[in-house]
């Protein structure tokens, strides 16, 4: 029978990452009724610098696998405060396209090259929809931010970042 299999289907692409790249499929716009908080997990900092100057420091979790990456903000609320952000760095430099489906929140998606330099911004990304937001050009990392971030602290393309990873939380 066909219905099993298109249940299997259906259960497979609700499971779609969302703020996340673009595997080249279609995402799905389905959310998870009982969504529990995910909680964020500061796992490094990321600093802004134009023309020398620091603009701002934000606190990063980072998503460097592949679950994590497809995941991203999907089914959250929000970040734990202004300055904190969600770090995708990627193996190879390359041309990255991301989605909102399943992300709640409005943010600000930043382009970062291989020599830490911004690329492109993204600012106001509407939430839950599967519009891909493509980077102007390769970028080995993008940032994501709450909403506005960028326009608050001045950041332009052209300005530089650095990150670092903290020593992990003990437990």
């Amino acid at each position: 029978m066909r219905l099993p299999s298109l249940l299997l289907l259906a259960v497979l692409l609700a499971g779609l990452p969302a703020c996340s790249p673009d595997s080249g499929e279609s995402p799905s716009s389905s959310t998870t009724a009982d969504a529990t908080a995910i909680p964020f997990d500061r796992e490094g900092r990321l600093g802004f610098v134009q023309e020398g100057d620091s603009l701002v420091v934000l606190d990063i979790e980072v998503a460097d696998t592949d679950s994590a990456r497809e995941r991203g903000m999907m089914q959250r609320e929000g970040f734990p405060s202004e300055t904190s952000g969600m770090l995708f760095p990627f193996d190879e430099e390359a041309e990255q396209s991301f989605w909102m489906a399943n992300t709640p929140l409005s943010l600000d998606l930043f382009f970062i090259s291989a020599d830490s330099q911004v690329v492109n911004i993204h600012k106001y990304a509407q939430p839950n929809t599967a519009e891909q937001i493509p980077s102007e050009g390769p970028a080995k990392y993008v940032l994501e931010t709450p909403a506005g971030f960028a326009d608050s602290y001045g950041i332009l393309e052209g300005d530089r970042v650095w990150w670092r990873r903290t020593e992990p939380p003990e437990k």
